[in-house]
């Protein structure tokens, strides 16, 4: 299985780089990884709902270009699908038994996603009711994902 996280904007901080190199690691023992990072968007912070949503789809369409007609597609979005741990390594599990061979994890900026990234996706995750930074997105979603591999390979990591 390819694990793909496709997201805009680069990491600048060591420590979300470095959380991001050592999960990758461990979850290259289950899966491949890859991860492609598209330019974000800089907008000044007076602008227009007009000129966020021109960037937003500037993003998504940077986005969309990295997803194959293939892949299958789950978007990091606000009123995404909640599970726990369990429940999204049983999500997992049941990818993999539809044949799912590439799954990609979408992660748009600070702004969000497009509709047309939406529109792509075949499903929809939120990590939390919280709001969390997006950057910290792709630790957290490498992180899950190492935590469901290790359940369903009934090994010690979960608690």
């Amino acid at each position: 299985m390819t694990i793909r996280i496709v997201c805009a904007g680069k990491l600048k901080e060591q420590y979300f780089t470095d959380a991001v190199a050592d999960y990758r690691k461990r979850l290259s023992r289950f899966a491949s990884v890859d991860i492609q990072e598209v330019q974000d968007e800089k907008i000044p912070d007076n602008a227009s709902e007009a000129e966020e949503r021109i960037a937003v789809d500037r993003e998504g369409d940077r986005l969309l270009s990295r997803i194959q007609p293939s892949d299958y597609v789950i978007a990091l979005a606000i009123g995404g699908h909640v599970y726990s741990s369990e429940q999204f390594a049983d999500y997992i599990l049941s990818l993999q038994n539809r044949g799912k061979s590439t799954i990609v994890f979408v992660i748009g900026g600070s702004m969000g996603l497009s509709s047309a990234v939406m529109k792509r996706a075949d499903a929809s995750l939120s990590l939390s009711a919280m709001t969390f930074p997006h950057r910290l997105a792709r630790v957290l979603i490498l992180e899950q994902t190492y935590r469901a591999f290790k359940i369903l390979s009934n090994e010690p990591y979960h608690k």
